[in-house]
């Protein structure tokens, strides 16, 4: 991947290219940014400008044998790290590289990948990946190996904070004494997760959202949206590229997600017990990323029905779908309850990615939110 694929973010593209002409290229540095910000296809560019052959003033060259490998995600000093879980196809003690197939043709395809979306595609959404102990030591075996054919070993960790403590640790102890010629690119999402440690011993570049103006251009130049449904997405997506790519494709989770939304809370404001019970044992089937799907786009529209509900419209952003149903369904949604109603959908998200009894959580947030929409 060139700096040029990457959306937006020029001064950062600069920075790192600094970097490397001025010699001054840090073995341990942390991207950290918000979802769908670019902050991976950043990584992967400044590895491949680092690994280039033929380095341009402000790109690499995109051709030479060592370019034409990282757009193939194939070069031998190239590593990736990322989060994992058994699936029907790999059931004991899995690492990165037992997945490795899947994450090129991914990455290729989309770098500005997130984390619910990887799940899906290496068929594990009812588990939590994580970077584990085994991975620990498939690190330290491939740093280890002398550079095939680049000056220096690239190692990528995509959300770091999916460590467990055996991998952070030996990660911590790697980072403190790397091995020689080895640049560790840590992107991560969220840095309170990661141990403090690491964090002061990592360089730290943080990646905000993509700005709207570069948003605007790629949504044109890559979709062929015209200039006002374009300015909908950037505003509606709010900086994150994964998102936008979601609503310009509509997906049938989104669809899914609206009439399970709208079922649970006609059900809700009627104090259908029984029918809450049966719809709970529905939405447990699911599996717990799409609970937790399901839970974000709940919160979206509970956000939208208070804008609508305070005479706010030229700010929300709503399916015409999503607008029908909104227009009657705001009158409860009002300033006695909109951040009692956020609180709990925000806990019950956090009981489900805690692997809490989702059957029970589900109960519990029916009945605060029979409670609320009677405010």
């Amino acid at each position: 991947m060139q700096f040029k694929e990457v959306i937006g973010h020029q001064n950062i593209k600069e920075k790192l290219i600094n970097t490397t002409k001025e010699n001054r290229v840090s073995h341990a540095q942390l991207f950290l940014g918000p979802e769908g910000s670019g902050k991976l296809a950043l990584a992967i560019a400044y590895a491949q400008y680092i690994s280039c052959e033929n380095k341009q003033g402000n790109d690499s060259c995109g051709v030479c044998p060592a370019c034409l490998k990282y757009q193939k995600i194939v070069h031998p000093d190239l590593h990736f790290v990322y989060p994992v879980a058994t699936s029907k196809s790999i059931k004991k003690d899995p690492i990165s590289d037992d997945y490795i197939s899947q994450w090129r043709e991914t990455i290729i395809e989309n770098p500005y990948i997130n984390q619910n979306k990887w799940y899906e595609i290496i068929d594990i959404e009812n588990k939590q990946g994580i970077i584990s102990k085994n991975e620990s030591y498939e690190i330290l075996k491939k740093l280890n190996l002398k550079t095939f054919e680049s000056e220096y070993k690239i190692m990528i960790i995509w959300l770091p904070e999916t460590m467990n403590a055996f991998a952070a640790n030996k990660l911590l102890k790697l980072i403190e004494e790397p091995p020689a010629k080895t640049l560790f690119l840590l992107v991560s999402e969220n840095s309170e997760q990661i141990l403090p440690t690491i964090l002061s011993r990592t360089q730290l570049l943080k990646i905000p959202k993509i700005d709207g103006k570069s948003m605007h251009t790629a949504l044109c130049d890559r979709f062929g949206l015209s200039p006002d449904k374009a300015n909908d997405i950037v505003l509606f997506s709010n900086g994150n590229y994964f998102e936008a790519q979601n609503l310009i494709n509509s997906s049938e989770e989104d669809n899914y997600n609206f009439n399970q939304f709208v079922f649970f809370m006609r059900l809700a404001y009627q104090r259908k017990i029984i029918e809450i019970i049966n719809w709970i044992d529905e939405i447990a089937r699911i599996g717990r990323e799409k609970q937790k799907n399901f839970l974000i786009y709940a919160l979206r529209l509970i956000r939208e029905n208070f804008m609508l509900n305070i005479n706010k419209k030229e700010i929300v952003y709503l399916t015409q779908e999503e607008f029908n149903f909104s227009e009657k369904f705001s009158q409860f949604i009002n300033k006695e309850n909109t951040n009692q109603i956020y609180e709990a959908i925000n806990q019950a998200y956090s009981d489900i990615g805690m692997n809490a009894y989702n059957k029970i959580v589900f109960l519990d947030l029916a009945l605060k939110i029979i409670k609320l929409l009677k405010k």
